[in-house]
């Protein structure tokens, strides 16, 4: 892994585990966050039922639920990653370092976004409290990035998947990455790997992430009153 990587993978966890500490430190901030995750959660399974019952896309729509935007403590994946980023250079390709670079830097990001959010909230959240403490805790420009971030890992993943050999390796790998401490990191790769493999074609999968996440944005911003309506495509609706 080239040293560039290495030093934006290292610093982006240290930011993240810093944050999640700071927030386990004050349990009623650690509540509100939860709260925040767990509503965010279920809007998402609300802007996508279409995805999540289709056979094809629903081991991917739970992969980028649990895993890239999920409401479960990730400190010890991230501590163990910043132990032994030297290790990682060692047992991965490089095209998976930089997907886990990208999935640190849009867990840097969305932690970050979601503290805000808890903090301007009021609870219990609902649809019309979500949004204006969504207004309230980030801009445009972050929000954005945010979503190209989760498109462009998603499209690493696809290209992953599609490596010769490259599953065997991965699964090779598990024992190893284990012994070495890196256990949830080599569950998040496996993890997305399998989905994407089983998927094929993702285009379609992450174009309706991306449509519905900036329409949604837009709105959000714009201060519609129902920001959260008729997201679905008019296919998906009939």
């Amino acid at each position: 892994m080239a040293e560039p990587a290495r030093t934006l993978l290292t610093g982006a966890l240290a930011r993240v585990i810093a944050l999640r500490r700071r927030l386990h430190a004050d349990p009623a901030a650690g509540a509100r966050w939860l709260a925040v995750k767990h509503w965010q959660c279920e809007r998402l399974r609300r802007t996508y039922p279409d995805l999540f019952a289709e056979p094809r896309y629903v081991t991917a729509g739970e992969f980028f639920l649990s895993e890239l935007y999920g409401a479960r403590d990730f400190e010890s994946r991230d501590v163990e990653a910043l132990r032994v980023v030297p290790r990682l250079a060692r047992m991965l390709p490089d095209k998976a370092i930089e997907t886990l670079v990208a999935a640190v830097e849009l867990d840097e990001l969305s932690e970050a976004l979601d503290a805000r959010v808890a903090a301007a909230a009021t609870l219990p959240l609902d649809d019309a409290r979500y949004a204006a403490a969504y207004r309230a805790a980030g801009t445009r420009a972050e929000r954005l990035r945010q979503i190209e971030v989760i498109d462009g890992i998603g499209r690493s993943l696809e290209k992953l998947a599609r490596v010769p050999l490259l599953a065997g390796m991965i699964r090779m790998m598990r024992v190893p990455a284990e012994a070495a401490g890196v256990g949830h990191l080599h569950h998040f790769l496996e993890g997305g790997f399998n989905a994407f493999k089983a998927m094929g074609p993702a285009g379609e999968f992450l174009a309706a992430i991306r449509q519905r996440e900036t329409a949604l944005m837009e709105r959000l911003f714009g201060d519609d009153p129902r920001p959260f309506r008729d997201l679905l495509p008019e296919r998906a609706q009939s």
